[in-house]
Formats: structure tokens, sequence, C-alpha cells
């Protein structure tokens, strides 16, 4: 489903990303972490053209981003993507919210859109807020509403860029909740987190990366199993959170 091949990426002299490869099969959970500053957000951002990279090439379900003449408003209409902020519109209710890309980008008739919109809200459990504006909700709320958001363009991946990281504590488990549902539904998922009690819970490969580099990639079994057979990179990260 997704195929990255010997990526990379520079700002200006400063090189974020160095031959990262790694392929991600359809029903696949893949959690990617690793210290801040380590490429993990700019990687999954590659995924769906957010970020440009110079180098290597990423295939989404059979559609090459570096390939010229590919249509990326497209592409990134059928990858769904989770942001560590939840970029809801303010000013838009919560349904109109999750009713505007799919009337401008996938051309369905409000009603089919509001009635798509509706269903995945009270998938997420906030069907009674339909009417809100986002201010009007918490954070885990508003994170829920923004996987709904995604969920409603019918992607064939989901990306989540440390969905949880702006949140309370008490408010993680809401939305960790709706994402082990999609996981154990078969959804094609990356996600970039420190949750390493969701890692171990539903994925079923972990990537580690350091300074750009993928420098682990292995089943979660593997990956939290022996920390000794690991690289020293790994170890210092996993002796860390761990702990905990």
């Amino acid at each position: 489903m997704i195929s990255i091949q010997n990526v990379n990426k520079w700002y200006g002299d400063f090189q974020v990303l160095t031959d990262c490869s790694t392929e991600v099969t359809k029903g696949e959970v893949v959690v990617v972490c690793g210290p801040s500053g380590s490429g993990k957000s700019t990687l999954i951002k590659c995924v769906n053209a957010l970020e440009a990279f110079q180098k290597g090439d990423i295939v989404v379900d059979g559609t090459s981003i570096a390939a010229k003449g590919t249509n990326l408003p497209k592409l990134r209409s059928r990858v769904g993507m989770v942001f560590q902020h939840f970029e809801l519109f303010p000013h838009l209710t919560i349904v109109e919210n999750l009713t505007i890309a799919q009337i401008k980008v996938l051309g369905r008739s409000k009603e089919e859109a509001t009635a798509k919109g509706l269903k995945l809200l009270d998938r997420v459990g906030l069907a009674a807020h339909a009417h809100k504006h986002p201010g009007q909700l918490s954070g885990g709320q508003q994170q829920r509403v923004a996987i709904a958001r995604a969920l409603a363009m019918d992607p064939v991946v989901m990306l989540f860029d440390e969905p949880t990281s702006a949140l309370d504590p008490e408010m993680v488990n809401e939305v960790l909740d709706v994402m082990v549902q999609l996981a154990n539904e078969g959804m094609t998922m990356m996600c970039v987190t420190h949750e390493m009690g969701f890692a171990r819970k539903v994925a079923d490969r972990v990537i580690f990366m350091d300074r750009g580099q993928i420098v682990e990639d292995c089943a979660k079994d593997e990956f939290f199993g022996d920390i000794n057979a690991r690289s020293e990179r790994a170890q210092q990260f996993l002796n860390k959170i761990l702990q905990h």
C-alpha cells in the first residue's frame, strides 16, 4: 500500500531524511517512533506530499509521488491525515467540517456528505455534538472529529502525526480507543507516536528513527521483546520510555 524507496530530503544544506526505505502492506499498522528531531513527522508528511523530498520515491497504492504528472491533490484525497493540532475550521460546525471536503473534492451532494459525516460522528461517539463549533469541544473530542473528517474521504491509508501529543493525559485514551478500533477493522495505518502502550497493543511493525535514518524496522514483538538485540540508540530510547 505504501512503498518508501531511498527517500532523501534536505532543508537547505541540512539533511533531514537519509536513504529511508520501508513498505507498509494493506491492513498493516506501523508505528514510527524515535527521539524528537529524528525525522518521523517529516517522513510521514512526505507520504502524502505535504513535504517535498529531493531524492527517491514514495508509491501509495500504485501512484508514484515523485513521478511528473501525478495529481497530488487527488492522491491526498485518498490518504487520510490526522495532525498533532486538530486543524479544524473554527468558523464551521462539526458536521460542516466533515462535509466540506466531501462536497468540494469528491463531488458528493450535501445530503450524501452530511449523512456520511453524521454516521462517522456517531462512530467516534460525538453524534450529539454535530452542530457545535470546534471551540466548544475538548481537545480529545476535536481530535476524534479530525479522525472522522479524514475517514469521510474514504481513504485507503490513514496517517497519524503524533495525534495525542497536544492532549491532556485524560483525553489521550479516548483518541487511542478510536485508533485501536480502526486498526482492528483492518485500516492501513502509519502512526508517529510516543504511545508505546498503543504500539504494543495494535502495531504489526515498529520503525525506530534517529537523525533522519530508519535504524530499526521490525515486528512489534521483536522490537519490544529482546531490547538487548536492538541498536544502541534504540536501547537508550526504550530504556527511558519503558521505565515508566
